[in-house]
């Protein structure tokens, strides 16, 4: 409440100094050329220095405020009766401190019952010298922007700098991002290969990663089966669903299908890249996995399980089906039409043109919207947690269950692990090898796209 009380104050600042601004930047008008830059844009000017410095005190307010508020709590002489573990102390004051914002909050330790007055107390007492802080940084750069409402002021020039460097900070928070990751993927990892070997890790069949660290935890972190796994249901059995089925949706939407049968049908199968992968993965241990159960009994097979790489495989195919149907329909689509009238025109049938005209026209657009697509797959979560399995073997038996690098992450991560012990600090290497993997597929894709749109415009 007192952050959207300060924000709304500022805000009526703002527009009070806006139109103060206009007013001064009018008052100096004298005719065309009078003024530096429009009035608009001297009342943009004041507004801007009396919300960023309103901005920037609230947010340094607000970090230091909490501190503040338990200093003086603990002051208080009621905190005396504190237990001296500082764990039951901040149990306590974490109570006291909801109690005092919710009053409807339960209480489980009557001390902190006791405590929450001091608390209403010191955040009314904090809240209003904030307040004023706030207030005092919003007016004084309000009245050093009014000051500087001057005829040959360039206020336009300095609006235009700040979108400028506003823009840079929202691009660059992407490329720190990006950065972060790798610097964190990075750093773990190589603490991980301070127990294990890089060969080791990545050559190695075995799979078991101990609690502790053992004499040979190096030869029990191979992640081959893990990598196999990965390759095998990402980028075998999906593919082998979403490349058929997403090509001949392309052909037909471009080549055969009505203007109108395409405005529907194109909205309804990109639909299946807006549903959530969740949901797949309860489509896939529900419905499909339980059928290939059913047909592997049917083939013969002994006890065949629920989980599987096939299940998790088909329903991941077609998942990504939109992302092969899509590139391949603008790929097709951006074919020049002479080149299909031509083929035409030489008697070639159109099932013809489409096969040795159209589709050798568009295939690096084709290539990459499929390696997209396996970047896609393989970084896929929820469908093999949900379907694949937890064995890490090398098998190319589909009805069998099989883990991926994701999966194991999400078990080396969750639950009570030690954070610096190679078991949990294994789901970084694996993490910064499927970036690697990843990042490189989305290179060579945007580079054939940047190839194919050089062809044809």
């Amino acid at each position: 409440m007192f952050a959207l009380i300060v924000l709304l104050a500022i805000a009526g600042l703002a527009v009070a100094g806006w139109y103060a601004g206009r007013a001064k930047a009018w008052s100096l008008y004298t005719g065309r050329g009078s003024l530096h830059s429009m009035p608009g844009h001297h009342a943009l000017h004041v507004a801007l220095w009396i919300v960023l410095p309103g901005l920037l005190a609230l947010m340094a307010w607000s970090a230091i405020a909490p501190a503040l508020v338990q200093s003086a709590v603990l002051a208080d002489p009621v905190a005396a009766k504190l237990p001296a573990m500082d764990i039951d102390r901040g149990a306590i004051l974490a109570e006291a401190q909801a109690m005092a914002r919710d009053p409807s909050a339960a209480a489980f330790n009557p001390l902190s019952t006791e405590l929450v007055e001091p608390f209403r107390k010191a955040q009314a007492r904090f809240n209003l010298l904030g307040g004023l802080v706030v207030a005092l940084f919003a007016f004084a750069g309000g009245a050093y922007g009014y000051t500087s409402v001057r005829a040959s002021f360039p206020a336009r020039t300095r609006i235009d700098r700040l979108v400028m460097a506003a823009l840079l900070l929202a691009s660059l928070i992407a490329v720190l991002t990006t950065a972060g990751i790798i610097a964190s993927l990075v750093f773990e990892s190589a603490l991980f290969f301070r127990h294990v070997s890089p060969i080791d890790f990545l050559t190695g069949l075995r799979w078991s990663p101990p609690q502790g660290i053992t004499p040979d935890v190096g030869e029990r972190f191979g992640a081959v089966p893990l990598f196999w796994g990965t390759f095998y249901i990402g980028a075998v059995i999906a593919m082998l669903v979403a490349i058929p089925l997403g090509l001949m949706s392309a052909i037909y939407l471009t080549q055969y299908a009505t203007p109108t049968l395409r405005r529907w049908l194109k909205p309804i199968l990109e639909i299946l890249a807006g549903i959530p992968t969740v949901v797949y993965g309860y489509f896939a241990a529900l419905t499909i996995a339980p059928m290939v159960r059913d047909f592997a009994a049917s083939l013969g097979m002994q006890n065949p399980s629920t989980e599987s790489a096939l299940a998790a495989g088909l329903v991941m195919g077609v998942m990504i089906i939109p992302f092969v149907s899509s590139m391949a329909d603008d790929s097709i689509a951006a074919v020049p039409q002479a080149m299909r009238d031509g083929s035409l025109a030489m008697g070639a049938t159109p099932s013809e043109t489409i096969k040795r005209v159209m589709l050798p026209a568009a295939l690096p657009g084709i290539v990459a919207g499929v390696m997209l697509a396996v970047s896609r797959a393989i970084g896929e979560t929820m469908i093999v947690v949900m379907a694949a399995g937890a064995a890490a073997r090398l098998s190319a038996n589909p009805f069998e269950s099989m883990t991926t690098v994701t999966y194991q992450i999400v078990q080396l991560l969750t639950g009570d692990q030690e954070f610096d012990s190679p078991k949990t600090l294994s789901a970084f290497a694996l993490g910064l090898v499927l970036f690697i993997v990843t990042l490189i597929l989305n290179i060579v894709a945007l580079r054939v796209v940047k190839r194919f749109r050089e062809a044809y415009e």
